[in-house]
């Protein structure tokens, strides 16, 4: 697993919060090609603690648990990694090493019919990327338009009035993909175990019966909340049960 270099995207160029963390993801790639992961995990989680995001940043600091087997973390990180990049195969890859890793044999219910290709449509693009499509091609509807209003040739019209549509029609269907990406993310209120070893309730509360355990690096679903101490969660099996919400991680929190 190779550490990936990436630039900063800021408002301001060459600022020095820019450089900054800048300097400090160069020096985490450093530490880790020399094998000193620990202190890239320092490097790294720096820059995440300035307010800054990035699917590589967050690739890297995955990388660098996994490196020292701390299980969580690096499933973790992998996961918000790509919730910022759906579709990127390497961490894609490098997530299913670190499920690898974990103690829970969990099976996946699976979709199936509409919801299987709505959502397989959906995850294609994170919000961002479907959102920049959206502006672009309602900036070409826009110049298409232009340019049927002030042609004169009738053949010339009719190809820009046909692609004018077309790309106005797919921007509402980016635009619509948008939305319902930004409410997936929004509501999918998913959590890593980070425990070694979590005991999940039937009731909220910790004299109620044991319905099964829990082991670091498991994803939960968040169903609701019980007095800020226990969290309901769901399992890809579709178990329920109550958790101590210090036990897991939010993955929606940036």
């Amino acid at each position: 697993m190779k550490a990936r270099v990436y630039i900063l995207m800021v408002f301001v160029c060459g600022s020095l919060f820019a450089q900054n963390n800048y300097d400090h993801f160069k020096k985490g790639n450093e530490f880790y090609n020399n094998g000193d992961f620990q202190e890239a995990i320092a490097s790294y989680e720096s820059i995440i603690e300035s307010g800054e995001h990035s699917a590589d940043l967050y690739f890297n600091l995955a990388n660098a648990y996994y490196k020292m087997n701390q299980v969580a973390p690096s499933i973790f990180y992998y996961e918000k990694a790509l919730q910022l990049a759906p579709t990127d195969q390497e961490i894609k890859n490098n997530l299913s090493y670190a499920q690898n890793m974990t103690i829970d044999d969990i099976e996946v219910i699976p979709e199936t019919g509409f919801s299987k290709i709505s959502n397989s449509v959906i995850n294609s693009f994170s919000f961002d990327v479907w959102a920049m499509i959206a502006v672009t091609l309602t900036l070409l509807f826009v110049i298409l338009f232009l340019s049927y209003y002030f042609s004169y040739a009738t053949h010339k019209k009719r190809i820009l009035f046909v692609f004018g549509f077309t790309s106005l029609a797919l921007g509402l269907f980016a635009l619509t993909m948008a939305y319902q990406k930004y409410g997936m993310v929004q509501n999918e209120n998913s959590a890593i175990v980070f425990e070694q070893e979590s005991e999940v309730k039937t009731d909220p509360n910790l004299r109620s019966e044991t319905a099964f355990k829990l082991h670091e690096g498991t994803k939960v679903m968040i169903l609701e909340s019980f007095n800020d101490n226990w969290v309901k969660i769901r399992l890809a099996d579709g178990k329920t049960g109550w958790i101590v919400l210090d036990d897991v991680k939010m993955l929606n929190k940036f």
